[in-house]
């Protein structure tokens, strides 16, 4: 329950600065734990895309190059 009493709190803050916390592209472990104690209605887990053809489905979804080089 740490953390389900984590993301409550997380979520109570984030509406204190007048911001809105979202889960997206959470694991289904995770939206069945929000779900079962009652608080998808305050936690809103957003389903993630299904994964395209030769794609992977970990939730990486873009590859790009830094603009700096490393040291």
């Amino acid at each position: 329950m740490e953390t389900i009493d984590l993301l409550a709190r997380l979520q109570l803050a984030t509406r204190r600065h007048g911001r809105t916390l979202r889960f997206l592209h959470a694991s289904p472990a995770l939206s069945e734990l929000i779900a079962f104690v009652g608080l998808e209605a305050v936690l809103p887990v957003e389903p993630g895309r299904q994964a395209e053809e030769g794609e992977d489905s970990v939730g990486v979804e873009e590859e790009r190059q830094l603009d700096d080089p490393p040291v």
